[in-house]
């Protein structure tokens, strides 16, 4: 393995997105939504009062700490085009799972929530560009979102959800409880940004 370029996917490794497993949770490094905002707002010239910036970032090292700390990853992903969203139901669909998210737990700037309820945009559904997804076995996910926080393009780091057996597809737990499907996106959200 190897943290300067291509390489950070060792011989052996499986991170297919077919390797999600029931009791598994899900991970992301940070923020979501900052970078399809950041870029709407630049190319519509919104006047938005804060300074939302894109979150893009090189994620070979931060890859390479997860692997070599919790070599029982199942899978990483970006969430770029679709968001968190449509890339953990393009999960769920490969591995003939379920994925719970919880809405507390997704790491969101209140700027980026703001910008998204102005718009009429669900964040989850927002590209970014300096996101990576993991699902490991729970008895990692300590050691991997360890592993993420230790890195300084995870710093927000956090457990997100689980993998379930039963109900398929991708479900959001609201905060007062209810579980809501977040269905595959279809179309754009926003115009291709990169």
């Amino acid at each position: 393995m190897t943290t300067s370029g291509i390489g950070v996917i060792g011989k052996g490794i499986n991170i297919s997105g077919k390797n999600a497993k029931p009791g598994n949770m899900v991970l992301i490094n940070g923020t979501i939504g900052d970078h399809g905002i950041a870029v709407m707002s630049a190319r519509n010239d919104f006047k938005l009062t804060s300074n939302i910036k894109s979150d893009c970032a090189p994620l070979n090292e931060l890859t390479s700490k997860i692997i070599s700390t919790c070599g029982g990853i199942n899978v990483l992903r970006d969430p770029t085009r679709g968001g968190v969203a449509t890339t953990l139901n393009e999960i769920a669909a490969a591995s003939n799972v379920g994925i719970i998210i919880e809405e507390r737990l997704i790491p969101l700037k209140k700027e980026v929530k703001a910008a998204c309820e102005l718009l009429g945009f669900d964040p989850l559904y927002v590209a970014n560009e300096g996101k990576l997804l993991a699902i490991a076995p729970g008895s990692f996910s300590n050691k991997v979102l360890s592993a993420m926080k230790n890195d300084r393009h995870g710093k927000e780091a956090s457990v997100i959800g689980m993998v379930v057996k039963s109900p398929k597809g991708v479900w959001l737990k609201t905060n007062n409880g209810a579980l809501r499907p977040l269905i595959m996106l279809e179309g754009e959200q926003l115009p291709r940004i990169c």
